[in-house]
């Protein structure tokens, strides 16, 4: 408000200019005309009137200067409404100046022409209603009234009566008077009226123009300042434009004025010149006074504008500023909090380098702003120089602002002193692992049996003293010094880490120590010689049976006696020592598997970081940076909205191994060999893999299309990365595979171990991941599958067969055709359903190259059965459903793959059997009925039922017998051994068969007898029942049925006949 009643005081002043008051008759003149509040008349207004030219201003002055008006002949003078003489006398005495008007006025009248009587009137009226001071009446009277006065009448002025015109210049000389009157003075009334109105007509655009500039100063003056950018910058062009149009009425006004002036011509303002009267050097002077006036108006009014303009473009440069301020303080603030939390000063050296590769980016990254900030800095300090009229707000903040700066560069100076002395110490500690894992080696590398022998001993040991005289410059020397010297950056799990290192290194020191001894003992150790001495003959026949040990020993020499005496002797020092090398021997080499087995979990443990590690930087320098909008110019269409598809779930993958399984892998550093349990623990979050590598085709798919894109290349450039983000990418895919593989290292190197049947179990469940991930690879390639496949039920196996197709039901071309050309089928097997498919080719290259299958039929396996056995080719097996309805010859690449799948789908087809039986059980239980069974010749009815299905389980290609419930013996219409049935309308249970192998109803079960013949039999229900497998075997008089016959039992006798 104070700045506002500033601008108005200074308002005020530039439009206090100066004004001239009105006449002693009070009207104002022309000059004063743009002043009054009252608009006075104007030749304009009443120019009809004064064309009439019933009286006019000549310009002509009396001796002392008075203005003088000229009445003419007129005759209609008498006519003229008072209105009009009114109008046309009031505008007359207006025109010439105060001072002039202050003398008074001389009227000449002239009435030559006219009568006595007129005049006497013509005088009365003009005297009655003039409107100023009268000083003299100048009256031309007819001729022939000498004798006639005015004495009778009584005037305020005085007039004087005139015969002639002679008598006229005696009062107002001749320079003064019009040729109408004898005078020399040039009038023309019709160019004097045109002078007037463009007089007039400036001097009203001179006041209109100043009333304007003084209302837009009011409205300058009266305006709030806006509090942000938008605002200033519209008031900041709305009152510029404003201010352009108030130049250029101003610039018009300028013109038209000139343009008055130049019609009025160029006289001098001193005196007068012949031809030239008094009232044309006024309008001169008049216009020329309004000019003037009009220059000053625009003066004040452009050092207003000067003034009002500075204030406004301050105010935009403040809103910019603090705008700017807004900005930055809130960028600063963010990454000053993010620098906060840089905390972590790094788990391993690989950690640690990545750590300050961050910090040098987010250090790059910030820069930007950082820069910002103190360019922002200078711009207040600049504003505050150029004498802003907000300095006390500026100067707040420019300070501000540098402190949050060299505050946020402290911090970095302060986290990348932590991180470098974090390197430091990583680095000594990676320099003692690799001493210690050398010395391992060096260990591992030196073979017990070469150690035995002085030079080996003595070779072996000159290596371990070689190597022991380079622990000066690779291991920790103190470990109380270590902890004060990196004071600032040890955590509870760094300071836990170098003392695990120190108890490494101290460990290994304390082995080579003890190789050491024992190397000096080999090698110091000397060979006694063998003396030959001669046996005794009492001696030796009092040996009746002399040891082996006796006969070398006389064999080798020819002395008797003394060597028989010292054999026995010799042979137990000699045993004794043989048994502790060889206790020494199994020491070592169990030293050496726990040596292997530590190198192998040291490479678990420093892979895992380094797999986390590159999940990090991939995750931080690539998909972070797809949100950076500083890095969204450079992203292209593509890339939008697809950072899921390109990274998939590697998020998710990340926070599992940083979070939980690395911490706990560090848990089995010191017991390797137990490191399988943490493998099975976590198994199940293994799956997050499955996940990934569907995702995979999706992610390279887009690689290709966008990897030219210039933001890979600049998160390249900033990581300082070898290779593109196609290699990383691949990273889980090649963790997951490499799990089993160390794995197999460390169970190689565990097998007396304890934790030997976790490892192998850990590898197992790895390999049915990968397994599991294959699969799925292959089932998300389905294509044409109308249903859901995850009703299918979990996927089993997944393969390429030859399939030949033999249905009762078709074509007999389309039979012998199938009969000959197999088709190729993708088979897929789930617990519910076995689909073929077709598989496509495969294009492109990578994950493009994954194949595609297009969905051809599918089997319910409630109604499949199998045949394992086709004859003439190991590798083939039957598929067949609905009571062999349709039949699917299938062939492996490999009778190993062939047994893999037959196994399979035994399997399925028993828990098939299992669940079909408990439903039957269950029905039988609620209908109160149940089926007559026989007395068992086992004598426990448990141990034979558990047989029978250990039978079941375990069955693989033993044909399924019937000697169990019919007699041996050929029979008509019996069918023989080595076929199965199926019941259509009893309940019957049956294991497995080389004939068939079938789900689709419950199978008969046989008896509990043993091989040697004894037999528990189960008499059939008569009914009929359908055969689930061929039977063509046996004698003459045998049965023949093929599978899906239905026969009709009648009768089964005692002895299990038909």
């Amino acid at each position: 408000m104070a700045e506002k009643g500033a601008s108005r005081g200074t308002l005020r002043r530039l439009w206090s200019l100066p004004r001239r008051r009105r006449g002693t008759a009070g009207r104002s003149r022309p000059d004063e005309i743009m002043h009054q509040d009252i608009v006075p008349l104007c030749a304009a207004d009443i120019q009809d009137q004064l064309k009439k030219r019933f009286a006019y201003l000549s310009g002509g002055r009396g001796q002392d200067g008075s203005p003088v008006i000229t009445f003419p002949d007129y005759p209609a003078f008498s006519e003229i409404p008072d209105k009009e003489f009114q109008n046309v006398m009031t505008y007359l005495t207006s025109i010439p100046s105060l001072q002039d008007a202050g003398i008074g006025f001389i009227l000449v009248i002239d009435r030559r022409r006219d009568k006595w009587t007129s005049v006497k009137a013509s005088v009365l009226r003009i005297a009655a209603s003039f409107p100023a001071n009268l000083q003299l009446v100048l009256v031309l009277r007819p001729t022939g009234f000498f004798q006639r006065t005015l004495s009778d009448i009584a005037f305020k002025f005085n007039v004087i009566m005139l015969s002639s015109v002679p008598d006229l210049h005696s009062y107002i000389d001749k320079s003064q008077l019009t040729e109408d009157l004898g005078g020399t003075l040039d009038y023309c009334h019709s160019r004097w009226l045109c002078q007037r109105m463009a007089i007039e007509s400036f001097a009203l655009m001179v006041k209109q123009t100043a009333q304007m500039l003084q209302s837009f100063g009011t409205e300058l003056a009266e305006t709030e300042l806006p509090n942000d950018v938008q605002s200033t910058s519209s008031v900041l062009c709305a009152h510029t434009e404003k201010k352009d149009k108030a130049k250029e009425d101003l610039r018009l006004a300028l013109k038209e004025g000139h343009s008055v002036l130049e019609s009025l011509g160029e006289l001098q303002a001193e005196g007068s010149e012949p031809g030239v009267n008094q009232d044309q050097l006024d309008n001169q002077a008049t216009v020329q006074r309004l000019l003037a006036q009009l220059n000053e108006t625009e003066a004040a009014f452009d050092e207003f504008w000067a003034k009002h303009q500075q204030k406004l473009e301050q105010c935009l440069q403040l809103r910019h500023f603090e705008q700017g301020f807004r900005e930055v303080k809130a960028i600063l603030d963010a990454v000053c909090q993010k620098v906060a939390t840089f905390t972590d000063i790094g788990n391993s050296l690989a950690h640690v380098e990545h750590l300050l590769r961050d910090l040098a980016s987010f250090e790059e990254k910030s820069g930007v702003a950082v820069e910002r900030a103190r360019a922002l800095s200078l711009d207040g300090e600049q504003l505050i120089e150029n004498k802003h009229y907000a300095v006390d707000s500026i100067r707040p903040k420019c300070q501000e602002l540098r402190h949050l700066c060299d505050q946020f560069s402290a911090e970095i100076v302060r986290r990348r002193g932590l991180l470098s002395k974090s390197l430091e110490l990583h680095r000594r500690l990676e320099t003692s692992l690799k001493w210690c894992d050398e010395g391992i080696y060096l260990l591992a590398s030196q073979p017990v049996d070469k150690c035995q022998s002085q030079d080996g001993a003595e070779a072996a040991l000159q290596e371990i003293e070689k190597f022991l005289e380079t622990s000066a410059e690779n291991k920790i020397q103190e470990l109380n010094t270590i902890y004060k010297e990196y004071e600032s950056i040890l955590n509870q799990d760094l300071m836990e880490h170098v003392r695990k290192v120190f108890q490494k290194q101290a460990s290994m020191e304390e082995v080579f120590h003890r190789r050491q001894a024992s190397l000096k003992k080999l090698a110091a150790r000397q060979t006694r010689p063998v003396q030959p001495v001669a046996p005794r003959p009492e001696a030796l026949a009092k040996s009746p049976c002399p040891s082996p040990g006796i006969r070398r020993g006389s064999e080798n020499s020819s002395s008797e006696g003394g060597a028989l005496r010292r054999g026995p002797y010799r042979r137990a020092k000699s045993e004794m020592s043989e048994s502790r090398q060889g206790r020494g021997s199994a020491g070592e080499e169990e030293e050496s598997l726990a040596i292997l087995r530590r190198h192998v979990m040291s490479e678990l443990l420093d892979t895992e970081r380094a797999y986390v590690e590159e999940l990090l930087c991939v995750l931080e320098g690539y998909a972070a940076e797809m949100d950076n909008p500083l890095m969204a110019h450079l992203l292209s269409t593509g890339l939008h909205n697809k950072k899921d598809v390109l990274f998939g779930n590697m998020e998710e993958i990340y926070h599992f191994h940083n979070r939980i399984f690395l911490r706990e892998l560090e848990n089995y550093t010191d017991c390797p060999e137990l490191v399988g349990r943490c493998f099975l623990e976590r198994m199940e979050d293994f799956q997050i893999y499955e996940k990934y590598c569907q995702n995979k085709p999706r992610s390279e798919s887009l690689w290709r299309q966008c990897s030219d894109c210039p933001f890979f290349q600049e998160c390249q450039r900033k990581l300082d990365h070898k290779l593109s983000l196609d290699s990383y990418l691949l990273k889980p895919v090649q963790r997951i595979t490499k799990y089993q593989l160390l794995l197999k290292e460390m169970l190689k190197y565990s097998k007396n171990c304890e934790g030997a049947e976790d490892l192998q179990e850990a590898l197992s469940s790895i390999l049915g991941i990968l397994k599991a991930v294959n699969d799925s690879m292959h089932l998300i390639a389905i294509t044409g599958y109308d249903g859901n496949l995850g009703d299918l039920g979990k996927l089993l196996m997944q393969g390429s067969f030859s399939v030949w197709t033999d249905h009762k039901r078709g074509h007999t071309k389309v039979k012998e055709l199938a009969r000959f050309k197999p088709m190729q089928r993708h088979l897929f097997l789930h617990e519910k359903a076995v689909l073929f498919c077709k598989k496509r080719e495969e294009n492109g290259e990578g994950y493009e190259k994954a194949p595609s299958y297009s969905y051809k039929q599918s089997l319910n396996m409630a109604a499949v059965g199998i045949t394992e056995n086709v004859k003439g080719d190991a590798k083939k097996f039957e598929i067949w459903y609905n009571a062999r309805e349709e039949v699917y010859i299938v062939q492996a690449p490999t009778p190993e793959i062939k047994a893999a799948w037959v196994n399979e789908i035994r399997k399925v087809l028993t828990s098939q059997l299992q669940a079909c039986r408990e439903a039957s059980q269950h029905r039988a239980l609620e209908q109160s009925q149940s089926l007559p069974l026989p007395a068992p010749t086992s004598t426990s009815p448990s141990r034979g039922n558990s047989r029978n299905l250990k039978k079941l389980e375990e069955r693989k290609t033993d044909p399924l017998s019937l000697e169990g419930y019919v007699s041996s013996a050929p029979l008509p219409k019996a069918p023989e051994k080595g076929k199965g049935w199926s019941k259509t309308s009893h309940s019957l249970e049956a294991p497995e068969d080389d004939g068939g192998w079938s789900s689709a109803e419950e199978q008969i079960n046989s008896s509990d007898a043993e091989e040697d013949g004894g037999l528990g039999l189960k008499k059939l229900v008569p009914g009929k029942y359908t055969v689930v497998a061929d039977h063509e075997k046996g004698g003459p008089d045998a049965l023949v049925v093929r599978s899906g016959d239905v026969v009709e039992l009648v009768q089964q006798g005692d002895e299990g006949l038909w």
